[in-house]
């Protein structure tokens, strides 16, 4: 069973991930109404907000269901958003890149923290649940 912190973060980074997916759908929306960027690709920055929105995604709901390989996925995307707060910051959004920093480090203090790390140290073949023959 994965301790708590391990489901908390795999919820947000989840969240994460859709709010991702409907940024995707979005500009789509956008550009079939006409709306063009002379500098951007409308299509071509959705199609990367669904990739990558549907990879942190896929890592939050595998580490509320307890799979290890979510949090490297989740470690990422939330090193890549701190960038991203400052950004914002520099914009002149403070209440947005303070959110939006601010969940980053949430996760990332939830994904390093002594119990997760214990978890992932744990042998997930050692689980008493295993009835098999142990094959190490």
């Amino acid at each position: 069973m994965p301790p708590r912190a391990v489901r908390v973060a795999g919820g947000i980074a989840a969240l994460q991930g859709a709010l991702a997916i409907v940024v995707a759908v979005t500009l789509c929306v956008r550009e079939l109404a006409g709306h063009h960027e002379a500098a951007i690709s409308g299509y071509g920055t959705a199609a990367w907000f669904a990739i990558m929105g549907s990879a942190v995604l896929a890592a939050g709901v595998a580490l509320w269901t307890g799979r290890r390989w979510g949090r490297g996925i989740a470690v990422f995307a939330n090193l890549v958003l701190l960038p991203v707060a400052y950004y914002v910051y520099s914009s002149g959004h403070l209440a947005y890149a303070v959110l939006v920093g601010g969940v980053s480090l949430a996760v990332l203090v939830l994904l390093f923290s002594p119990a997760v790390l214990h978890w992932l140290g744990q042998d997930p073949a050692a689980n008493s649940d295993s009835s098999g023959p142990d094959t190490r």
